[in-house]
C-alpha cells in the first residue's frame, strides 16, 4: 500500500493518507532527541511522501509542537495535512526550579492545565497556532478525557464538553478553521462509549486495536462503523513491543510488557518466521484492513525508523500468515484482514 493513499474521514470533507507521522517521540517520551535528529526525522518523513502528521501540546509539553511547526512552516501548506489536540494549556510553572517535566524525559517547562470549556477549548486551539507557527491546521482532537487522566474530575471535565466546549468545536468547523474534530481514546471502554458521548467525526485510538489486542471488534470498532466514525489508530506498534518483539525489557501499554503479552507476541513471531514476515509490517498492515480505519500514525525519532515504517506499509504478506494467526488464535478469528499478497 503506497503512504499517498487517502481515505474520507466520516461524513466530513477531510480526507487523510492511510500513513502518517506521529510526533510524541519528537517530544522525548523515551529520551532526549536532539534537534539534528528531529529535523532528519521529519526530513526523511517529507522524502518518503509523508504527508499527514499528528502531535499535541502534551508531547514533550509544547516540543514537539514547535518541532513540528518549525519543519512544516517551510512546507507549501496545501501540500499537508495537520491535526494536534485540545483539552489541555500551557503555562509556566510557578517555580522553575522544582517543576518536574514527567513523564517526558525531556520537553519543556510548562504546566498542563486541563480546561474543556468553550473558552479552554479555544485557548488551546490559539495556543497550538502559535506553537506550531502555523495559520491553520486540519483536525483537532478532543484529548485524554478519561479517567485514567481525569480521575475523580472525568465528571466534571466531560460536563465542561458537553456544556459549551463542543461548541467551540462546532464552531471552528461550521466557519471552515478545520474540516473536522474527534477524540483520543486510550481504552477499550473509553472507545465503547466515544461515539455517544458527543457527536465526533473519527476517534484517534492508541491502543484499543492494535495486532495484538481486538478486543473492541465488536464493541467500540462496530459502534464507530454503524455511527460512520472513522478511525486513526495512533499506537499500532502497541508502545513498542511489535517493534522490537519480544525482548527483555520490551514496552507494552507505555510500560514493561507482561509476561502474558511476551507469550502471545512470542506466537505471533513464530507465525511471522514460518511465511517469513516481519512482525512490524504485520502490525502496520493489520489495522488498515478494518473498515473504521482510515489512518496509522506510527511514531519514529529517528530517521532510519520512518524509513523501515514505510517499507513495512509496503512489504508483501501471504493470505496464508493471516489464516495462521487466526487459525492459532493469535488475533480474533472475526477480524478483517489485508489481502494476501
Amino acid at each position: 500500500m503506497k503512504v499517498s493513499a487517502r481515505r474520507k474521514v466520516g461524513a466530513t470533507a477531510l480526507e487523510l493518507p492511510v500513513f502518517g507521522f506521529g510526533s510524541a517521540h519528537l517530544g522525548e517520551l523515551f529520551g532526549p532527541v536532539d534537534e539534528a535528529d528531529s529535523r532528519a526525522t521529519l526530513d526523511a518523513a517529507w522524502g518518503a511522501n509523508v504527508r499527514f502528521f499528528d502531535t499535541a501540546p502534551w508531547y514533550g509539553r509544547g516540543l514537539s509542537e514547535h518541532r513540528l511547526g518549525g519543519f512544516l512552516r517551510t512546507k507549501p501548506r496545501a501540500q499537508f495535512q495537520i491535526t494536534t489536540k485540545v483539552g489541555r494549556t500551557l503555562r509556566r510553572p510557578a517555580d522553575l526550579k522544582t517543576f518536574n517535566r514527567a513523564p517526558w524525559k525531556g520537553g519543556l517547562n510548562f504546566e498542563v492545565v486541563f480546561d474543556y470549556t468553550y473558552d479552554g477549548i479555544m485557548r488551546s486551539y490559539e495556543q497550538a497556532l502559535q506553537r506550531l507557527a502555523l495559520d491553520t491546521v486540519d483536525a483537532l482532537v478532543i484529548h485524554d478525557l478519561d479517567v485514567g487522566y481525569q480521575g475523580d474530575e472525568l465528571a466534571n471535565r466531560e460536563k465542561q464538553l458537553a456544556d459549551s466546549g463542543i461548541r467551540a468545536l462546532e464552531e471552528l468547523k461550521a466557519s471552515g478553521d478545520i474540516l473536522a474534530f474527534g477524540m483520543g481514546i486510550n481504552t477499550g471502554e473509553s472507545l465503547s462509549s466515544t461515539a455517544t458521548r458527543v457527536n465526533i467525526d473519527f476517534a484517534l485510538v492508541a491502543l484499543p486495536y492494535t495486532l495484538l489486542d481486538q478486543a473492541s471488534l465488536h464493541t467500540g470498532m462496530a459502534a464507530c462503523v454503524k455511527r460512520g466514525v472513522s478511525v486513526i489508530v495512533g499506537a499500532p506498534f502497541a508502545s513498542g513491543i511489535l517493534v522490537t518483539g519480544s525482548q527483555a525489557g520490551a514496552k507494552y501499554a507505555y510500560g514493561d510488557a507482561s509476561p502474558e503479552i511476551q507469550a502471545r507476541v512470542r506466537g505471533i513471531e513464530a507465525v511471522c518466521k514460518a511465511h517469513g514476515v516481519a512482525l512490524p509490517a504485520a502490525a502496520l498492515q493489520f489495522p488498515l484492513a478494518h473498515p473504521a480505519v482510515v489512518s496509522i500514525i506510527p511514531g519514529a525519532a529517528r530517521a532510519s525508523e520512518v524509513t523501515q515504517n514505510v517499507a513495512s506499509l509496503q512489504a508483501p504478506i501471504p493470505a496464508g500468515f493471516w489464516s495462521d494467526l487466526k487459525n492459532q488464535k493469535l488475533i480474533d478469528p472475526d477480524s478483517p484482514v489485508p489481502a494476501g499478497a
